[in-house]
């Protein structure tokens, strides 16, 4: 399959091996640790950037559960088995330890030209062996950081990622690190050739996954692609959201019962706590380490309202990629049906509650890519953009831009998104934002008002700014 999109994070990879072809950097060798939520195609950018290089190059992916010495026994086949120029100087050779395995790799590599090491899962090496970090610093202090050699750390349990870098851990302070995102708005829509609206919709269903995008044909609508996947039980669509959760979750837990409270619309600690329990409320003590956990791995965000009064308490919790949000909310249950034969009906589940769903799940969409248009000429100090709302979401303002956050020196403007099909932001809505601007700490009277509209405007509203689908798409191109 072709692949498309990632320019960016290719540059980026071909800006480190630069500086290793060139001998630039403070040493031969660089590190950079690559990290990013599971399935999105870190594995395949760092293979296509490889083939690309025209460099001789080793891939090796751990595997979760293994042996350690099974493990090494695998890494010493493949670096045999490798184009690196010294693979035949390490044919046979057995190791006790990882120290004297990755010297072994050292062994491999050549002294004369570039070349490229990827070590693939890496927090599966760390949980395997306690001893697997210690020897990674030492081998490469010591002999592969003298060696011409890009080593690509790879690894989608991210909060192992960023502890390997942390003041402390063995490896610190010798990588750079990199995170792969999900496809941006900007590649969804060149990849399914989609108007800029129906591009959102696939950007929200699909979350910029690259293997569930690729499934969208070229021009198919929303509802085509839909009623493909309710009607194929292995479509990618379906798939990959409980392989995610199996990667991150391999067994059935109460972080699993949180995610399905959030993905389901549950938003607030309180609300939470009384969907996860099994038999009543989860007690705070045990909630609290589990919201923790699923925010240090960037499964679940946390948004807080955004003014110049701090309000840290007041927080909402969502899922932080969309397509997982769309599988929560509407797959996981639609699975059964699917399996049976009955995918009409899941189709069904999901057209009735589609408007509503999409309503809140492109909030974070648009914000986000209001802050790649911003600042501008007309918001030159606009650096944050977030919601307000109080204890009882009345008043709830979607769009707050700001000059800072978490809490603002000053209010810029106060907007609203309406993101419907038939029918534009109209004064209905206009009169709305304005009556609750004043709830809004650090707002005034004339505080300007802003709205996002997939339909346009109706009329000659009073508007500052009014954003539609092309300029988000604009933020990503």
């Amino acid at each position: 399959m072709d692949f498309k999109g990632r320019t960016a994070d290719l540059d980026l990879l071909d800006g480190q091996l630069n500086q290793v072809v060139t001998r630039t950097g403070a040493t031969l060798g660089r590190a950079v640790i690559v990290t990013g939520r599971r399935r999105v195609g870190k594995s395949r950018l760092v293979q296509e950037f490889s083939d690309r290089s025209g460099l001789p190059y080793f891939v090796f992916q751990a595997t979760r559960g293994r042996n350690p010495a099974g493990e090494r026994a695998d890494f010493l086949d493949a670096l045999a088995r490798s184009p690196l120029p010294g693979a035949e100087l390490v044919a046979g050779i057995s190791v006790a330890d990882w120290n004297q395995a990755l010297r072994t790799l050292a062994i491999a590599l050549p002294d004369d030209r570039a070349s490229i090491v990827v070590i693939d899962e890496v927090p599966w090496l760390v949980e395997q062996d306690s001893e697997f970090e210690g020897a990674l610093q030492t081998v490469w202090d010591r002999h592969l950081s003298a060696k011409p050699v890009l080593l690509l750390l790879v690894g989608s349990d991210i909060s192992v990622m960023e502890a390997l870098q942390s003041h402390g851990r063995p490896f610190f302070g010798r990588a750079t690190k990199m995170t792969v995102a999900p496809l941006n708005l900007a590649d969804v829509q060149t990849m399914t050739e989609l108007p800029a609206a129906a591009a959102v919709d696939a950007l929200l269903i699909t979350g910029g996954f690259p293997e569930i995008v690729q499934s969208w044909r070229p021009g198919m609508s929303r509802p085509e692609f839909l009623r493909d996947a309710t009607t194929n039980p292995l479509s990618p669509l379906l798939v990959a959201g409980e392989l995610t959760l199996l990667g991150e979750f391999p067994e059935a837990s109460r972080s699993r019962a949180v995610l399905e409270a959030i993905g389901t619309g549950d938003r607030t600690f309180g609300t939470i706590a009384a969907a996860a329990g099994s038999s009543g409320t989860l007690p705070s003590g045990t909630l609290t380490p589990l919201l923790n956990t699923l925010q240090a791995k960037r499964i679940v965000a946390t948004d807080l309202p955004l003014s110049t009064k701090s309000d840290s308490k007041n927080k909402r919790y969502r899922i932080a990629d969309s397509y997982l949000r769309f599988w929560l909310a509407f797959l996981q249950r639609g699975i059964p049906l699917i399996e049976r034969g009955r995918g009409d009906l899941a189709l069904e589940r999901i057209e009735r509650s589609w408007t509503t769903w999409r309503g809140r799940a492109v909030e974070p969409v648009i914000r986000e890519a209001l802050l790649r248009l911003l600042p501008d000429d007309r918001w030159p100090e606009t650096e944050a953009v977030g919601g307000w709302w109080n204890r009882q979401n009345n008043p709830e303002l979607d769009l707050i831009g700001a000059d800072r956050e978490p809490v603002a020196g000053a209010v810029h403007f106060v907007g609203s998104i309406k993101w419907l099909e038939d029918r534009p932001f109209d004064r209905h809505d206009y009169d709305a934002l304005a009556r609750g601007v004043l709830a809004v700490p650090g707002t005034e009277f004339d505080t300007p008002l802003v709205a996002v509209s997939r339909s346009g405007v109706q009329g000659e509203l009073p508007l500052a700014s009014c954003w539609g689908p092309e300029d988000l798409l604009r933020a990503w191109q």
